[in-house]
């Protein structure tokens, strides 16, 4: 056991100094000051994905319960930080949008209301799924309470509507028998190779609406997502269950601190130029609205994006606490000396 618990901690460390090394090899070699930080995050998103799939590996496997109190225990702290730079789901759409921008295939805005109006239903969609545990309970409960205890941890029986909230963070390249491919076999010289691939929400649709009907519906849902998704950046994340951050709390007297992770704007520096307006994948507007301070949003992803292409020094900022991580730089420099020095 010990020997084990040795090997899954110099795997991590493994994944960890890889991520270190690209992002590292990212910040020395990406001169672009408008992308290198989108870089960095397709790094962390594909680290995040390795460790994603090495601990759903591990066995006996990690409780679910123990997976989705963390979750929502990290939101306190990090906001939709998960949604922006990790989720496996958002990664399969942040593929879709580079391949439409090498195509050269402009992309869609929805209309201000209709956005607004999927991030609210995150939190109807979100109850009714934390909600719907309790009426199931009544209709078929667990025979004893050991029963029911495990249930609670791997979200079986009457507690599966909870495995569908954590289901964007499944990688999608999983290491269990997949619900897309089963399995996707390469052969080799000597040996096959089994590649499992999974895709979100696909196992759940599939256990609830069993034999042929579960399956179309699954693959009417992969069309559809993956279709929306390449038109419209980050199409799911607008009315995503698991992306309803606890920031929301930071409306309510008391809470006001929550989460610590946040995006700082100063009002004095804003020219109202529109940038991080435009740049965002999920449209939000308070960053441009917003005279100054802290942004009150729940909708904000933290991708950053609008901190990385805001032309104005220190205008925006990602702060944790009182702590700058990074903040907005004026990558319009190089150019205007440039200018400078082809005009003399």
């Amino acid at each position: 056991m010990s020997g084990e618990l040795i090997g899954y901690i110099l795997n991590l460390i493994v994944l960890i100094g890889l991520g270190t090394a690209g992002v590292l090899s990212v910040i020395i070699w990406k001169q672009n000051r408008v992308s290198r930080v989108t870089y960095i995050r397709f790094v962390i998103q594909t680290v995040g994905l390795a460790t994603l799939y090495f601990l759903f590996s591990i066995k006996p496997s990690i409780a679910m319960l123990y997976i989705f109190i963390g979750w929502f225990a990290a939101t306190a702290i990090l906001g939709r930080f998960f949604c922006g730079w990790i989720c496996p789901f958002a990664f399969i759409m942040d593929i879709e949008s580079v391949i439409r921008k090498t195509l050269k295939i402009r992309h869609h805005l929805l209309p201000d209301k209709l956005n607004r109006a999927l991030h609210k239903s995150r939190y109807i969609i979100l109850a009714i799924f934390l909600l719907l545990p309790i009426e199931l309970w009544t209709l078929t409960p667990p025979p004893n309470t050991e029963a029911a205890l495990m249930m609670t941890k791997v979200f079986s029986g009457p507690f599966r509507p909870y495995s569908i909230i954590l289901d964007p963070i499944m990688p999608f390249i999983v290491p269990w028998t997949g619900q897309i491919i089963t399995p996707l076999t390469i052969p080799g010289t000597e040996r096959t190779f089994n590649i499992n691939i999974s895709y979100p929400y696909v196992d759940n649709i599939t256990g609830l609406i069993e034999a042929l009907p579960g399956q179309i519906f699954a693959i009417i849902f992969v069309i559809i997502t993956l279709s929306s998704a390449f038109f419209i950046r980050r199409v799911w994340c607008r009315f995503c269950p698991a992306g309803a951050s606890i920031s929301a709390l930071n409306q309510f007297k008391g809470f006001k601190k929550l989460p610590l992770l946040y995006i700082e704007k100063d009002e004095h520096k804003c020219t109202k130029c529109g940038v991080c307006k435009r740049v965002c994948p999920v449209q939000v507007n308070e960053v441009y609205e917003q005279k100054g301070g802290k942004i009150g949003t729940s909708q904000c992803m933290l991708c950053t994006r609008c901190v990385e292409m805001c032309p104005y020094k220190d205008t925006l900022k990602i702060k944790i606490g009182r702590k700058t991580v990074f903040n907005s730089r004026n990558w319009l420099e190089p150019s205007i000396e440039n200018d400078q020095k082809k005009s003399d």
